[in-house]
């Protein structure tokens, strides 16, 4: 399989672009710079400008899959009208190439909680990430409302991610947080990576969310 990783050396999708490389995939890695600390056979870099949807049109044709890991703006201003000013740019590019099979590296903000609440609207949410959890939200709301053309999926990390283990064990679920018995919801991105991996090559979630925890 092919794929374009957008997004290719933050801390999700540097171990997406190992976990599809381990499993014998071909990676286009794009960033804005063009370049990634990864050296492997399988593996191209490519300087991508997300927001372009020519640009995206030209990079994803004649890939299978593309991921999308862009991260909304961390400067301090709303992310919110530029995060999904590129994710619709990049679905235009996407229609453009033919390239129907998105999946989004999401966020755990959206998932409803036992309050009913979203986990971005209760009062423990961290302050320091609610304006990139509120981008994000937005986001899978955009894709439900306006994109049901393309076969996206968008993938929720548990509450808490971080790097560690691969184990290769989770629960899987939709749009429910799922939580451990103490009330902790933890996934190491290694396991996350492999979620998102499995779902790009199973397409068993085609337009809804997942997420997953131990």
């Amino acid at each position: 399989m092919k794929i374009l990783l957008i997004g290719a050396t933050g801390m999700i999708g540097s171990r997406i672009a190992a976990e599809a490389l381990g499993r014998g995939h071909e990676v286009t890695a794009a960033t804005r710079s063009g370049r990634v600390e990864t050296q492997h056979p399988a593996l191209t870099a490519l300087a991508l400008d997300a927001s372009v949807a020519g640009k995206v049109a030209q990079a994803a044709a004649g890939h299978d899959v593309v991921v999308s890991a862009v991260s909304p703006p961390r400067d301090g201003s709303d992310p919110t009208a530029p995060l999904l000013s590129t994710y619709r740019s990049l679905v235009t590019g996407l229609r453009e190439a033919g390239v129907r099979r998105l999946v989004v590296v999401g966020g755990a903000g959206s998932l409803r909680t036992a309050s009913g609440a979203d986990r971005v609207d209760t009062p423990d949410f961290p302050a320091m990430y609610k304006a990139e959890s509120l981008a994000q939200r937005e986001v899978l709301r955009l894709l439900r409302a306006e994109v049901t053309d393309l076969d996206w999926t968008y993938v929720s990390p548990a509450d808490e991610i971080a790097p560690g283990d691969r184990t290769g064990t989770f629960r899987l679920g939709g749009d429910d947080l799922l939580t451990a018995e103490d009330g902790t919801s933890f996934i190491s991105a290694e396991d996350y990576a492999v979620a998102l991996v499995d779902e790009a090559e199973k397409s068993t979630a085609i337009r809804r969310r997942i997420t997953l925890a131990y």
